[in-house]
């Protein structure tokens, strides 16, 4: 009997250990992910741009300061918070918790450590610089419901000269250290700079960009008619009095600095650019390989690829070597739209109905679906020149704004038919959209985890997104598939021409035609691709390390699994935490192997 007693008491006592363990494992985790949510907040109050894109208004009327001071403020902001973390007892924390701590730890560590490659960089370029990306924000971000919005548009205009003198110091900076923008993205920017301030009220012609996007907002809103000539003709005096002179003297600024420019093009030409490189890439793919092995990578890829398209070759009968063929769906009409208005509007239409079939297929590959809308645009004609063929930008998490998949109709021989349905897929479902989507409305996890990413990752996604289809029924016309291939291939040749630019010294020229000779894309698609490796180094061998990395671990899921893999509950694995590095996702789809397999 006391035997028994003895076990009863020993099993109560065990039950209170555990109860109060639970509730400091709780407790813990709480205070931790408290303050997850106030750093999150916080770098959100320090940035009005943010808060905007994430359909915030309280800083409706201001731009993101963008001078060195701020820069160090966050640096300070990152080191305190970082030592506020090592007073965590990691072993009180909650399984997701724990991975959200480890995973903001080492972003905490990667700024701090990259603090010293904050110059390493180029503000204004033909990717993604201010000088484009300030008036596409104001078109597609800044919305305007009521004259309170419409006032914050101006404030704004307003805000854009001293922006600008603040980014011609930046620049002046970075000149003092060794970077200089390359030779020929002067042109790019200067040329987006002059299309901002042409037409009226600049010059005669046609409305200017941010004039016609402020009149169009303002005539559609529900306000006298005196409001909205007020308002109209303040945003006038705003675009006079402050946006020319700002892009004015931009230019002014550039074509000083154009003449001090070179056509060296990699960041080996930068002091300590091997450095920078070599944790620009480590940072970009979130693994440890180097450069050679990404180069070799790159190489036995595009020879792979180049075997598989000689299958799809063959089977249309065309007679010819691999060179051949690509010049034959480079020349031939069928597999384009023509470039005029009613091909460009073609284009939009069918990628839309492309996403629409795929839609349909989607309870096959998932589980999770997000809740946000997907909308298919043609970039704007202000920045088309310059911009990239294809990209997605994020929904609003109010449901404001959809998620929308960019589709750039400048120069239709840089979209082919055949390549439609893989943009389609990256750009929008089952790719960006459904994992960018789908993270930010996750309820478990902290913001900065919903809005947060890792390019391998995200990219790595993206390009499995355009082969899985296939495994359901898409890519039926060989062609098609062939231009899957394409697509795949381009990711391939990225590896070897980032690194042979950033580490091997090649040229631009060079780069240039290792696309030409490799790949079906138009020449043009090829320059623009070797442009924007010099401009953003390492940042495009996140695609195809990220999507390898997928497939092996699918791979292995399938081999130890057996009957019991299902796709549906791997891609669940894959999406459910958002955006983790490669090895992280490694581990997770471990623990699922093991946890599943009887």
């Amino acid at each position: 009997m006391r035997y028994i007693s003895l076990i009863l008491v020993c099993s109560l006592l065990f039950n209170s250990c555990n109860e109060q363990h639970k509730s400091i494992q709780v407790s813990e985790s709480e205070k931790v992910n408290e303050f997850f949510e106030t750093q999150f907040d916080l770098a959100v109050s320090r940035s009005p741009m943010r808060q905007t894109r994430l359909g915030i208004k309280t800083d409706y009327d201001k731009w993101d300061d963008i001078s060195p001071e701020a820069e160090a403020q966050d640096i300070e902001i990152a080191k305190q918070a970082l030592d506020w973390l090592s007073n965590v007892d990691t072993l009180a924390l909650d399984e997701s918790t724990f991975l959200s701590y480890k995973l903001y730890k080492q972003r905490l560590i990667n700024t701090i450590e990259d603090d010293k490659w904050r110059l390493y960089s180029y503000p204004l370029n033909q990717m993604h610089g201010l000088q484009a990306e300030i008036p596409a924000f104001l078109i597609n971000m800044h919305k305007i419901a009521d004259a309170s919005d419409a006032l914050a548009y101006i404030s704004r205009l307003q805000g854009i000269k001293p922006m600008f003198e603040q980014l011609e110091k930046n620049l002046a900076e970075r000149e003092r250290a060794g970077i200089l923008i390359p030779k020929f993205v002067f042109d790019h920017v200067i040329n987006d700079s002059q299309n901002l301030i042409t037409g009226y009220p600049f010059t005669e012609g046609p409305s200017s960009t941010l004039y016609d996007d402020f009149s169009k907002k303002i005539l559609a809103l529900n306000i006298s008619e005196k409001e909205k000539e007020k308002l109209i003709k303040d945003a006038e005096i705003a675009l006079i009095e402050a946006v020319k002179p700002a892009y004015e003297n931009l230019i002014t600024f550039l074509k000083s600095q154009y003449n001090r420019a070179t056509t060296d093009d990699g960041v080996w030409k930068w002091p300590n650019g091997e450095a920078f490189y070599k944790n620009a890439l480590q940072r970009t793919t979130t693994t440890t390989m180097t450069a050679d092995e990404i180069h070799e990578l790159g190489l036995s890829e595009v020879d792979r690829i180049h075997k598989a398209m000689n299958k799809i070759k063959n089977q249309v009968g065309f007679n010819g070597d691999l060179q051949a063929f690509f010049k034959f769906m480079k020349e031939d009409d069928q597999f384009y739209y023509s470039d005029t208005d009613h091909g460009k509007e073609s284009y939009i239409k069918d990628a839309k109905q492309l996403i629409d079939n795929l839609k349909g297929e989607l309870d096959k590959m998932f589980i999770t679906k997000p809740k946000a809308d997907m909308v298919v645009k043609a970039v704007e004609p202000f920045r088309e020149k310059s911009a990239g063929k294809a990209f997605y930008q994020s929904p609003a998490i109010d449901g404001s704004r959809p998620g929308t998949y960019y589709a750039n109709t400048y120069r239709m021989a840089m979209m082919p038919k055949y390549q439609m349905e893989a943009l389609a897929f990256h750009e929008g479902i089952p790719g960006h959209h459904m994992q960018i989507a789908i993270a930010q409305e996750l309820e478990d996890i902290p913001k900065f985890r919903k809005f947060g990413g890792y390019t391998a990752y995200i990219e790595g996604w993206g390009l499995y997104s355009e082969f899985l289809p296939k495994e359901f029924g898409f890519y039926s016309d060989p062609y098609s598939d062939f231009g899957r291939l394409a697509m795949e291939l381009w990711r391939a040749c990225r590896l070897v021409v980032d690194t042979g630019i950033h580490t091997k010294k090649w040229t631009r020229e060079e780069g240039i035609a290792y696309y030409a000779n490799n790949t079906p894309n138009d020449m043009l698609d090829c320059i623009k691709m070797v442009e924007r490796h010099i401009v953003m180094p390492s940042q495009a061998t996140a695609y195809k390390i990220g999507m390898n990395k997928i497939l092996e671990l699918r791979a292995y899921a399938e081999s130890q699994m057996g009957d019991q893999f299902d796709i549906r509950k791997f891609h669940e694995v894959i999406l459910k935490d958002g955006a983790v590095p490669l090895n992280i996702l490694e581990d997770h789809v471990y623990n699922y192997i093991a946890t599943t397999k009887n």
